[in-house]
């Protein structure tokens, strides 16, 4: 099977209904081993592709992940990016906002740690949980002490989702590429990650009481998804709704999603004018000098 990022995008301004967006396909790969050899493929296009990137200095790229709990965000993360030089990605988690944060609007905290050019930057959760964990739970949202807060429900998600596509749109025209991934569990598969993390020891730590808590919400969390992906899945930031029950397959997913959406940047290294080439060829003139004055000393 060969993976055409097309059939994982939602189209602009599409009424999504999750149900029928699969949470497992066929997979790519036939064995283990032929898992790891797609995907070291694909790292090592990618840190080639972040190498010119960094080199050409006009881009920068926003990956953003969202996904219920277990879904495997951090596992994608952690493979896919496993080749890109670290001084070039930069990977920032968005838990429940500060006392601090709050007192700003909803998008300044993540503001601040968007990628410059030349970098690729990573939001694991982001600016999207204020249109999510704000939607499902209420409370949330009256933290925050708005002002004037619209009494119509609907009013409220309709001015964020238009502060969020009115934003990536800004970014975008500066230079700023962004691909949006929802990785997309089943609730069966969650409960089996679940137990696993439960049944082994060595998982115990990524088990938490609130996980559970959470799962209670499952079908209003489905539906502000489906609520969010429509409305802010632009041609300039699309969303990509990544199966996500083969973690495996979900990792080779995203990393052709990231690979494609490089490629479509037409990135080539600075090219070298005559100037630069008679100062380069002017210094490794005196550096061969040196050397055979070295060399005749000794």
């Amino acid at each position: 099977m060969k993976i055409n990022s097309k059939d994982f995008r939602v189209p602009q301004s599409a009424e999504v209904d999750l149900k029928k967006w699969p949470t497992k396909v066929d997979p790519v790969y036939k064995s283990r081993e032929q898992y790891k050899k797609f995907l070291d493929d694909h790292i090592a296009q990618l840190s080639a592709q972040q190498e010119l990137l960094y080199s050409s200095d006009s881009y920068a790229v926003l990956l953003i992940f969202q996904a219920m709990d277990a879904a495997g965000k951090d596992g994608a993360i952690k493979h896919v990016m496993s080749g890109v030089n670290p001084q070039g990605c930069q990977v920032f988690s968005f838990k429940h906002p500060s006392a601090t944060e709050l007192q700003h609007d909803f998008l300044w905290r993540t503001t601040r740690d968007l990628p410059e050019r030349g970098k690729i930057g990573i939001f694991n959760r982001s600016y999207y949980e204020e249109v999510l964990i704000a939607r499902v739970h209420p409370e949330v949202l009256r933290s925050e002490k708005l002002p004037d807060l619209p009494q119509n429900d609907k009013a409220i998600w309709h001015d964020r989702y238009r502060s969020i596509v009115d934003l990536e749109r800004h970014l975008h025209d500066n230079g700023t590429r962004i691909v949006k991934f929802f990785l997309h569990l089943s609730k069966e598969e969650q409960r089996k990650r679940f137990l696993a993390r439960i049944d082994e020891p060595e998982k115990n730590w990524k088990f938490s009481a609130a996980d559970i808590a959470e799962r209670k919400f499952w079908k209003q969390y489905m539906k502000a998804y489906e609520k969010c992906l429509g409305a802010t899945s632009t041609k300039f930031a699309p969303w990509y709704v990544v199966p996500a029950d083969d973690k495996e397959n979900a990792r080779l997913i995203v990393s052709r999603i990231v690979l494609d959406t490089l490629d479509e940047l037409k990135m080539s290294y600075p090219k070298t004018g005559a100037k630069r080439r008679r100062e380069l060829l002017s210094i490794r003139k005196e550096l061969t000098k040196r050397k055979i004055a070295r060399a005749g000393a000794n």
